[in-house]
């Protein structure tokens, strides 16, 4: 059977003990508790690229997951993405260990300083090769607000401060240096042409600046852009800016309505399906027969943490789960955390609410994601329909047990798709953005709004 087209495939994790399957840190066969060794982040990305995945992308969260019983406490016992580290970080420390693989990290652009956030992704891009990607997030959690000693901006405004300060970056990342700034002749000691370096100058509501970009171009100039805006100004925001866009559903009805909606925004921005790539969160329990795997799932359920569950959901929700009944339904509030969420466990399609007791038990292992249980060419197949049948172009996997779950993972599934066409035998060449067939070449689009910006009057002198 040939599919349609080829599967793009992230790693889906985080710099932290714990992250969607929550409590499994604790399970005798995992290995995230080496998570502060570096070794653990090297042998997870040489498995990775044997396995042919697009990239590794690493979450992050700024702030404690303390909505959850009024404390911090719960979040630190059960290791719920606390204690976390630097993805930035990481992603130097992996650049030499690997050749192909996308090295994707969250930021928080609210709060970076942008003129130093962008030389930081440039460095990154330069020392990856062009194989750095930035997630771009507004953050939801109001610990992370006041660890820096203000008040969480509301829903909608955070992401107008997101606009100000992508215009900032753009205006460093593509329009700073001209290609052929830097020359290097060293018969007249000139390294950089200054006629060439241009001054970015900016005043907007939230930020202002001036100055040049302190990094010649990188690889991609600007690093590949992914996001997951899922509420209407979110969904803007995306169109607008991501070249790969993520998207939650645990079903493929829900994960084709998010892809309709989501070309309606691309529409409204000028923009084609194909100048994107969307990536639906996946968690796959495989094993040699379909009864071994189900084994697994049993197994897994009965060590994972349905508190750990509930601080998690409890963070992202903005809304203390522990003062509701085990079964009582969650009712809808307006919060200025994950609104799509609140709207996905309040307002089902047939009018259900969600109970706290089913939040812990089926978002134990894979939080939001799709979950396939199988053998090797159960997942395979399904994996292949929910492609076609969707119109997502891949997925973001989340493991369960580290790092039985990849291992598995690329020796059983990943010789199924490329036996069905449906995944690649080798790396294309070139950057990230050129790896993913995105962009121009090795940058972003001539039409998206980064480029634009550059026929305005962006640049001073």
């Amino acid at each position: 059977m040939k599919a349609e087209k080829q599967i793009i495939l992230g790693a889906l994790d985080c710099f932290a003990p714990g992250f969607l399957a929550q409590g499994m840190w604790a399970h005798p066969a995992d290995r995230t508790a080496d998570f502060n060794s570096l070794s653990y982040w090297t042998d997870y990305a040489r498995l990775l690229e044997r396995g042919l995945f697009d990239l590794l992308f690493l979450a992050d969260t700024v702030g404690v997951y303390d909505v959850f019983g009024g404390s911090r406490d719960a979040a630190l016992r059960l290791g719920v993405q606390v204690p976390i580290n630097d993805p930035f970080v990481l992603i130097a420390a992996l650049a030499g260990a690997t050749s192909n693989l996308g090295l994707a990290a969250t930021g928080n652009l609210l709060y970076e300083p942008p003129y130093l956030f962008a030389r930081r992704l440039s460095t990154l891009d330069h020392l990856t090769g062009g194989r750095t990607g930035w997630n771009i997030v507004t953050g939801i959690l109001a610990s992370g607000a006041k660890a820096f000693g203000r008040d969480l901006m509301g829903h909608d405004e955070r992401y107008d401060f997101g606009d100000e300060f992508m215009e900032i970056v753009y205006r460093l990342w593509e329009h700073s240096w001209e290609d052929d700034a830097v020359i290097q002749d060293r018969t007249r000691q000139i390294f950089t042409q200054p006629d060439k370096v241009h001054e970015v100058a900016f005043h907007g509501r939230h930020l202002q600046m001036s100055g040049i970009h302190l990094t010649a171009p990188s690889p991609q100039r600007t690093p590949i852009l992914f996001q997951a805006g899922a509420s209407g100004r979110g969904k803007q925001f995306a169109a607008r800016h991501a070249e790969c866009m993520f998207v939650n559903g645990t079903s493929r009805a829900s994960l084709a309505r998010a892809v309709a909606d989501m070309h309606r925004a691309l529409a409204e921005q000028g923009r084609t399906p194909d100048q994107v790539r969307i990536l639906a969160g996946l968690t796959v329990i495989v094993g040699e027969t379909q009864a071994q795997a189900r084994e697994k799932q049993e197994a897994f359920k009965a060590a994972a943490s349905a508190e750990a569950t509930l601080v998690h959901a409890s963070g992202g929700l903005g809304v203390d789960l522990s003062r509701y009944p085990y079964d009582g339904e969650i009712e809808y509030s307006e919060t200025d955390a994950n609104r799509t969420l609140m709207e996905n466990l309040t307002r089902q399609p047939d009018g259900s609410r969600v109970t706290i007791r089913q939040v812990a038990e089926k978002m134990s292992l894979s939080s939001r994601n799709l979950l396939i249980v199988g053998d090797a060419d159960q997942v395979a197949q399904e994996m292949i329909a929910i492609v076609a049948e969707t119109g997502i172009d891949g997925f973001n996997l989340a493991r369960v047990l580290m790092p039985d779950s990849l291992e598995d993972f690329v020796r059983l599934v990943v010789p199924r798709l490329q036996e069905r066409g449906a995944y690649k035998t080798g790396y294309r060449p070139g950057t990230l953005r050129e790896k993913l067939g995105l962009g121009d070449g090795a940058r972003i689009a001539a039409n998206h709004y980064g480029r634009l910006l550059g026929q305005e009057a962006a640049i001073a002198g």
